[in-house]
Order: structure tokens, then C-alpha cells, then sequence
């Protein structure tokens, strides 16, 4: 199969995107602002860092430890489910769509995090 030299530059492109940040999830809402102050804070501080960073970078970084979810099957629509870093002791769960980070959840701990709970 050739590929045309657009399509890798459009797609060597999307991966050096910055991230863009979908917060708009009421479930992730409700999660965000039932977290204790300082919590809520280091939240914060997490979604801060990830609107800096490319996608690429989101997912070599250590500290983030961007993982797929397999034992939770994605909505229609949705190619998969992810699971990052958001606190110290909690992870969220999240999917790309183009350039957005579309956040979902900040589950309680790491089990619940994939459907194990």
C-alpha cells in the first residue's frame, strides 16, 4: 500500500500536536470537585502539565504512565480507553479523539481504574 507524503505529514503532525483538554464529562466533573482541596490541586496542577505537552510526549512520559484499558470494552465511536497518572494515588481515564484529551473519570484507585471493582 503507498502512502501519500500528505498523509505521513498529517500524521507525523497529530502525534506533535499539543494536547487539548475536554473537561466537559460530568462524571469527570463530579469526580474533580469531590476530591479533597490539595487533591484537587495536584489534579489541577496534572491537567496544567498535560496542555503543555504533545501527544508524543504524553505518552513516553514515566510519570504519567499512559496505559490501555482491555478490560473495559470502549463506547461506540471510540477506538479505546485509556488510563493516566492524575494524582499520586488516583488514575483517569480518558480517550484521544484527534487532538483532545477527552477525560471520563478519576477513579477512587488503581482497580477500579480497570473494571476491577
Amino acid at each position: 500500500m503507498l502512502l501519500s507524503r500528505s498523509w505521513l505529514v498529517a500524521k507525523a503532525g497529530a502525534a506533535d500536536a499539543l494536547v487539548r483538554l475536554d473537561l466537559n464529562n460530568p462524571v469527570f466533573q463530579d469526580n474533580l470537585l469531590a476530591l479533597e482541596k490539595q487533591e484537587r490541586n495536584a489534579v489541577l496542577d496534572t491537567l496544567n502539565k498535560l496542555r503543555k505537552l504533545t501527544w508524543n510526549q504524553v505518552y513516553r512520559d514515566p510519570g504519567l504512565k499512559w496505559e490501555k484499558i482491555i478490560s473495559v470494552k470502549p463506547p461506540e465511536g471510540v477506538d479505546a480507553i485509556y488510563s493516566l497518572r492524575i494524582t499520586r494515588s488516583r488514575r483517569a481515564t480518558a480517550y484521544r479523539q484527534q487532538d483532545f484529551l477527552r477525560l471520563l473519570t478519576i477513579s477512587p484507585d488503581h482497580d477500579s481504574t480497570y473494571g476491577k471493582k
